[in-house]
């Protein structure tokens, strides 16, 4: 009989890992065993200690929800401690203050442990029937319940390993996120400070201009003073000197403007990429404060910017993030598009789209540069792929368009480049939210 219904157990369960192995063997065994209830539990700590927290339980016809229950007067208890228990009868006499037992209507118990390869008990593996158990069936349900004891341990603490597996796996994708997102925020930083430097090198010449023109003008006026002052005074030097004081002026008030407009432009796009508001945004007007910041940087590459979108073209969006995708676009083009410096011309187009009964914002990023390579393509937007290694290049200019594009519901793809020697295009789809 051992043999039989060991081997017809071992058939059934086979396959089966986990829950769904101790759910066929609860069932089989009570079968085999033909007793009214076999139950698989796992120890666990309750709040008064330690208990039972069943995994799969039959009930006669069909399996019973599972349950937590202490380990306090049980025979249960007797089994975690490492020792078999069997009840021929009187279960319920032996244990008075187990009302399970009461509730099973309960005569008799049989009870192995389910212990590791570390020799701690892990759960347990018992046989309850309603009827005196007879010495046969005791011999049978030892030899049964002792062999798939010890596969159940097997399985419970192969699951254990797991959790310990995915919670490591957890814990380290956790932290390299949290790295990565350190990185990122690191490039942006250092894409904000290299503006800084530039709009500083920038700003320095129309002031240089204006604080020259002042130097002038105060010379001239000195001349004007002393030429007021003097015995004669011919109408034509006051007109010469009224039109040089005329022109230092214009020239100090061109240049001043031109370093207000890049201070400007400066600090629009240092605000915007530090903050995340959505607001209404003229797009042409926005895009040429963002290539004019960057002027700098790519005057000294060689890159002229054309912005091809219309002047009346406007939507809702986070002013920051958008401005952040453009910076990336423009300063990828320059560092990676043209190795060798320009001259060179980006584009930047947009237009409105209506697809699938949804608007969007169609966008398209061009360049003349030398395009790119096959590898380059596929790895565009991955974290940390750069063709710069070693010379500057973090690999997250892209990741990080990428990840603001779809973050704003949106998608950015390299588009193919079929009949072009040279030249990157990137498109990017955002939604219009009204």
């Amino acid at each position: 009989m051992a043999e039989a219904a060991l081997r017809s157990i071992t058939a059934s369960t086979a396959r089966a890992r986990g829950d769904d192995f101790l759910r066929i063997l609860v069932r089989d065994l009570a079968q085999a065993l033909d007793v009214t209830y076999v139950i698989a539990g796992r120890v666990i700590m309750l709040d008064d200690g330690e208990g039972i927290r069943t995994l799969a339980v039959w009930g006669g016809a069909d399996y019973l929800p599972n349950m937590d229950y202490s380990l306090r007067h049980t025979p249960c208890q007797d089994v975690t401690e490492q020792c078999m228990c069997f009840h021929a009868s009187g279960i319920q006499r032996d244990y008075p203050h187990d009302t399970l037992l009461v509730e099973m209507q309960a005569e008799s118990y049989i009870g192995m442990p389910m212990i590791d390869t570390e020799g701690q008990t892990l759960g347990i593996l018992s046989a309850i029937d309603t009827k005196p158990m007879a010495e046969d069936k005791r011999l049978l349900a030892l030899s049964l319940l002792s062999i798939f004891a010890a596969r159940g341990a097997a399985e419970l603490q192969h699951q254990d390993r797991e959790q310990q597996l995915e919670a490591k796996i957890q814990r380290r994708t956790e932290a390299l996120l949290a790295a990565q997102a350190s990185l990122v925020e690191q490039e942006k930083m250092a894409a904000l400070g290299a503006l800084v430097a530039g709009v500083a090198h920038e700003v320095n010449t129309p002031i240089g201009v204006a604080v020259t023109a002042a130097s002038t003008m105060a010379s001239y006026a000195e001349d004007l003073i002393k030429c007021v002052g003097g015995e004669r005074v011919s109408r034509s030097e006051l007109l010469a000197m009224a039109r040089r004081l005329a022109e230092g002026a214009q020239l100090i008030e061109r240049n001043l403007a031109r370093a207000a407009d890049l201070i400007g432009n400066f600090k629009q796009l240092a605000v915007d990429q530090g903050s995340a508001h959505v607001a209404e945004v003229m797009l042409r007007e926005h895009a040429l404060s963002v290539v004019s910041a960057h002027g700098p940087a790519l005057r000294k590459v060689g890159l002229e910017v054309a912005v091809d979108i219309a002047p009346e073209l406007r939507t809702r969006l986070d002013a920051g993030r958008w401005s952040q995708v453009l910076s990336n676009l423009l300063m990828n083009a320059a560092k990676h598009g043209y190795p060798d410096g320009g001259p060179g011309k980006v584009t930047l187009a947009a237009r409105m789209a209506l697809e699938g009964g949804m608007r969007w914002l169609l966008l398209e990023f061009s360049d003349d540069g030398v395009g790119l390579t096959g590898e380059a393509r596929e790895r565009l937007f991955e974290p940390f792929f750069t063709t710069k290694r070693g010379q500057g290049g973090s690999g997250l200019g892209m990741h990080i368009v990428y990840t603001i594009v779809h973050q704003m519901g949106g998608q950015v793809s390299v588009a193919a480049d079929a009949g072009h020697a040279a030249g990157c295009r990137i498109k990017l789809r955002l939604p219009v939210r009204d």
